[in-house]
């Protein structure tokens, strides 16, 4: 029988006895309830129920690019709410707002997109692109080519589709996923799969070949699209190779196979450009966005469709008749507002360039205050998004045993010390993805917060035997 907590219960008793979690050890959390609780943000720091301030290097979970406490977006959400708070958008019904944030987005899309669908998530808008995929493949007479395509370690969602298109194990693990239509090929992930001396060349060919060979087994008239974010985001901020999405086209275009870009964690100025689909020279036939999209204020996620695939679509509907897809709340008027408002202080306020030249200054205080440390194994990301991954030793390389949860301890060490990072699955490393408008001081405190709870994690391994240097 669950206990009642008493009147005058604190918010982590409250939380512990009401709240369930997600990507959070039940059991831990039911004995001992959330680390912090988080009550007010500014720019990019935030407020605990106690009163103690953190820089949250994480932007959430990477999406407030603008930064916390903008009343532009506050009040572009009290407009919209006073004026029209809901309606719908089935049967060709419509708002104001969606259909000026579609327009905006068609004329921003890094390559020609021809019509935007409003989501709610990137989970439920990467269902919808697969959705989409296989209604284009039905309207072509190609009912055989359904299967999807990703990447391990890849990031998509954690939806029943979304979640097996993920490539991270512990995504599926009690869910029954992947679903049977799913495959994964190689993450260009250089410090595990690349072979000594590799040049970009050779590893993107690689990469490209185990990607075709994987279509040919499957076989090609059974594979619809390939589904990548530009920069792999929560599988360890992976930074493909030079070249690496130019010889991966010329495998889906040799067997027809759909592209869709993920740029949830990277659009909207991440990466330094708008979109990472320019910084990483793709050719996508659908886009997915959300995160960026609102900074998070609200939810609110989009599919860009190509006017190849949308074509398409429309035909189909002489085959199957009414287009029966869609949310209660798709293209929610508030959440246009939100994001008119949103894309307009990135405009505004020249934070896309800010990711650049911010950016680049935050890797070269991560290579100085990281470059030469022991447990370090490889540094990487690219303007605004960066991580910092731990081995056991750098020559080789060799991982940690995981149940020493090396970076788990460090993203806690961290957190005392009033940082906000986050230990990434799958492997030893944490990930710095701080809000858009971050400066180049807050950016040395971060830095230097970070080596402080490597160090001590550091220290503790050499205390229990568990690495020696």
């Amino acid at each position: 029988m669950t206990s009642v907590p008493r009147l005058d219960a604190s918010l982590e008793e409250t939380d512990r006895q009401y709240l369930f979690h997600p990507f959070t050890v039940l059991k831990d959390h039911e004995k001992s309830g959330p680390p912090r609780v988080i009550v007010e943000g500014k720019g990019i720091r935030l407020t605990d129920s106690h009163g103690r301030h953190y820089i949250d290097a994480m932007a959430g979970l990477w999406c407030v690019n603008v930064g916390y406490g903008r009343p532009e977006l506050a009040e572009a959400m009290k407009e919209q709410a006073l004026k029209l708070p809901y309606y719908h958008a089935f049967s060709s019904m419509s708002m104001e707002t969606p259909v000026r944030l579609a327009e905006r987005l068609v004329k921003m899309a890094p390559v020609p997109m021809s019509k935007v669908f409003f989501g709610n998530s990137g989970s439920d808008a990467n269902d919808t692109q697969v959705k989409l995929v296989w209604y284009y493949n039905n309207a072509r007479g190609l009912p055989q080519k359904k299967k999807i395509i990703s990447r391990q370690r890849g990031y998509h969602g954690v939806t029943v589709m979304s979640a097996g298109l993920t490539g991270l194990e512990g995504l599926h693990k009690g869910f029954d996923l992947p679903l049977p239509m799913i495959r994964h090929t190689t993450a260009p992930h250089r410090l595990w799969e690349a072979e000594p001396g590799m040049t970009d060349e050779a590893f993107s060919r690689k990469l490209a070949d185990d990607l075709e060979s994987l279509i040919v087994a499957e076989g090609p008239e059974t594979v619809a699209a390939f589904i990548a974010e530009p920069i792999q985001g929560a599988g360890g901020v992976i930074v493909p190779p030079e070249g690496y999405f130019r010889e991966i086209q010329k495998v889906l275009d040799k067997y027809d196979v759909l592209l869709i870009a993920d740029e949830v964690i990277c659009g909207f100025g991440r990466l330094g450009k708008m979109f990472g689909t320019n910084v990483m020279d793709m050719r996508p036939d659908l886009i997915t966005v959300a995160k960026g999209l609102t900074s998070a204020y609200i939810p609110l996620s989009a599919c860009l469709v190509s006017e190849k695939v949308w074509r398409v679509l429309v035909d189909g509907g002489e085959k199957f008749g009414n287009f029966g897809h869609g949310y209660t709340y798709t293209a929610h008027p508030l959440a246009a507002a939100v994001a008119l408002a949103n894309l307009d202080i990135i405009e505004n306020d020249n934070l896309v360039a800010n990711a650049a030249t911010t950016g680049a200054y935050m890797h070269k205080r991560l290579h100085e205050a990281f470059g030469q440390h022991p447990l370090v194994g490889e540094i990487r990301g690219k303007a605004l998004i960066g991580a910092v991954e731990f081995v056991a030793k750098r020559d080789g390389p060799r991982a940690f045993d995981p149940n020493l949860k090396v970076a788990p301890r460090i993203a806690r060490a961290c957190l005392e010390l009033g940082l906000i990072t986050r230990a990434l699955p799958s492997a030893d490393t944490i990930a710095f993805s701080p809000p858009l408008v971050i400066n180049e001081q807050e950016i040395d405190e971060m830095v230097a917060l970070a080596r402080k709870g490597v160090d001590a994690v550091t220290d503790e391994l050499v205390r229990e035997n568990a690495w020696h240097g």
